[in-house]
């Protein structure tokens, strides 16, 4: 074949072009048509569903504010009655005496605060479920494991939740209050503070106790209802006992009068007799009710009245170890001296000083 034949040959072949590039396609004025009214007729199908929803929300958020706030301010209504109840008792004779203002207060406003947070509680929980329900959401798997997580904070906060649950239950049924002086076992004070879950007690020198309400087993309250005062008076076994009981009924009747030992003494003071009898000793019993917690200024009062009375009747008071017997013989002083053993010699020095002196016989 001649060279001219080739090349026309070789020039009439196509020329070679990349294998991967292609050209990118343009959208057209028909795509975006196309997509804007697919995007409209999904809408046009679904708007009436979505709509329907957004009321439903809607009207579930309104619904539980609305209900929230009309619980929240009926308790406080409550608790404000509750105060001013407390308020009004304060103004008279006998409410003045028994009910504490402070303690009135605090003890509302801790049922308070426990009753707004437990409906906020319900009533926002139940909302939200409610909406999570209308979005078509399956609360099954959530509430397992919001009760999963519920047992596993429990276990590891049991302590807090002890703590809290027992300084609801005793708020709740008024064990005590602020004011009170109560012996709660692990420490004894008066109450300064209570609190859902530690109360705060202030104790006999001053130091300030922080008692956690779950550790608390028992509770002793001194200050509720009324007090004992009690003093025994312990005389000689040969005092005349016509003239002590009338040397005390005069102190009883005496303090029962004054002020302001008038309004602390609840009872009379009673001579309630003999609390014991020894050869050389005799206990008198004497008792008187008084108001919640002043006991103990009653009880020094009377032992200082008492003890200035006897004193101006010439009636003795003892007190601690009896008087020492009288002294005995003094024993003979070769009692202390062991006996000789049969062995000894009874002609040595050491015998002849050890033997007891015996009286010479007088001399003719």
């Amino acid at each position: 074949m001649s060279l001219p034949a080739v090349l026309p040959a070789a020039g009439s072949s196509p020329s070679p072009t990349p294998s991967g590039a292609t050209a990118p396609a343009v959208p057209t004025l028909r795509d975006a048509q196309e997509g804007a009214t697919s995007a409209a007729s999904w809408v046009e199908q679904n708007w009436s569903t979505w709509l329907a929803i957004g009321l439903r929300v809607l009207l579930i958020a309104v619904i539980a504010a609305v209900l929230r706030v009309v619980v929240q301010r009926s308790i406080t209504k409550l608790i404000d009655r509750m105060t001013r109840t407390a308020q009004a008792a304060q103004g008279t004779a006998l409410g003045g005496l028994l009910v504490n203002n402070e303690r009135r207060r605090q003890r509302a406003q801790a049922i308070g605060s426990v009753l707004r947070s437990v409906a906020s509680f319900l009533i926002l929980g139940t909302a939200a479920l409610m909406i999570l329900g209308t979005f078509q959401i399956n609360l099954a798997p959530l509430l397992a494991s919001a009760g999963v997580a519920g047992v596993a904070i429990g276990f590891g906060a049991r302590n807090l939740v002890t703590d809290f649950l027992s300084g609801v239950f005793m708020i709740l049924e008024d064990q005590y209050g602020v004011g009170d002086t109560i012996d709660s076992g692990v420490a004894v004070g008066e109450v300064i503070e209570v609190g859902l879950r530690v109360t705060k007690l202030r104790g006999p020198n001053g130091a300030i106790w922080y008692v956690r309400n779950g550790e608390v087993k028992r509770i002793g309250n001194l200050s509720q209802g009324w007090a004992t005062a009690g003093v025994d008076v312990t005389l000689k076994a040969d005092e005349d006992l016509d003239l002590v009981k009338a040397t005390l009924d005069e102190v009883a009747e005496r303090m029962s009068r004054e002020e302001p030992w008038n309004e602390l003494l609840w009872g009379p003071v009673e001579i309630l007799g003999l609390d014991s009898v020894l050869p050389d000793s005799m206990v008198v019993h004497v008792s008187a009710r008084t108001m919640p917690g002043k006991d103990r200024t009653v009880e020094r009062e009377l032992r200082w009245r008492i003890k200035r009375a006897l004193d101006a009747a010439d009636i003795r008071v003892v007190g601690g170890a009896t008087a020492a017997a009288e002294a005995e013989e003094a024993a003979d002083p070769s009692a202390a001296v062991a006996a000789p053993s049969v062995f000894s010699d009874t002609e040595s020095p050491q015998a002849v000083n050890a033997s007891p002196i015996t009286r010479r016989p007088a001399a003719p």
